[in-house]
């Protein structure tokens, strides 16, 4: 199967989040909007990407600053692993730890766990679970176009941080190895802050998997 996947990312707010528009044959979704929903709704509409969901991979403030504005002006329902609810529901007070209001969010109308299969305009998108960085963490693989949207796990030559609620380092690592590392040195990964890599760039360079 040859892939037609769209990648677009708007880096946005005080945190630098990079929120993405993914998209395939006309299909699109947005995964993790911390911002700027105007411009990645814009960069759909312009792409001929109808919005169908909201794809959280983890629920830091960063990554949810958007998430309100996204699904009032979308409608659409919003997906996130039941091991980060309690992030999500605490949004409001991550927020005040950094001098920000937001009001509560809708509540997930999409549950992910690992092994989940989800469909893009006809693609496969496959919910890998990696925790480390937070417990609910998650991935999402599309096997057909190589490309791995791996939210704060992974980053080019880095990795997320493990001092923040229900982080742990070892637990991190060990997912990068276990599930992300055996995807394929080709694979490119798109990282919730910086810019894309691939996993043979990390395993080759990064240091926290060298050992450097």
């Amino acid at each position: 199967m040859t892939s037609d996947l769209i990648v677009r990312f708007l880096t946005v707010g005080i945190f630098a989040e990079n929120s993405y528009v993914l998209g395939a044959a006309g299909a699109g979704v947005l995964v993790d909007p911390g911002g700027e929903v105007p411009g990645l709704l814009a960069t759909a509409e312009r792409l001929g990407l109808e919005i169908e969901a909201i794809w959280l991979t983890h629920a830091h403030i960063d990554h949810l600053l958007g998430v309100g504005e996204a699904v009032e002006r979308t409608g659409v329902d919003v997906a996130l692993h039941e091991d980060d609810r309690f992030l999500y529901d605490g949004a409001a007070e991550q927020g005040r730890a950094f001098g920000l209001e937001l009001a509560p969010l809708p509540a997930p109308g999409i549950a992910l766990h690992d092994g989940a299969r989800l469909s893009l305009g006809g693609l496969e998108v496959q919910v890998l679970h990696v925790p480390g960085h937070s417990p609910g963490h998650v991935a999402f693989w599309i096997p057909a176009a190589r490309a791995l949207v791996s939210g704060d796990v992974l980053f080019a030559g880095s990795i997320g941080r493990t001092d923040l609620p229900g982080g742990s380092h070892d637990t991190l690592i060990a997912s990068i190895r276990r599930r992300i590392l055996p995807l394929g040195d080709d694979v490119r990964v798109y990282a919730g802050h910086g810019p894309p890599t691939s996993v043979g760039v990390e395993r080759r360079t990064n240091p926290f998997l060298t050992g450097g």
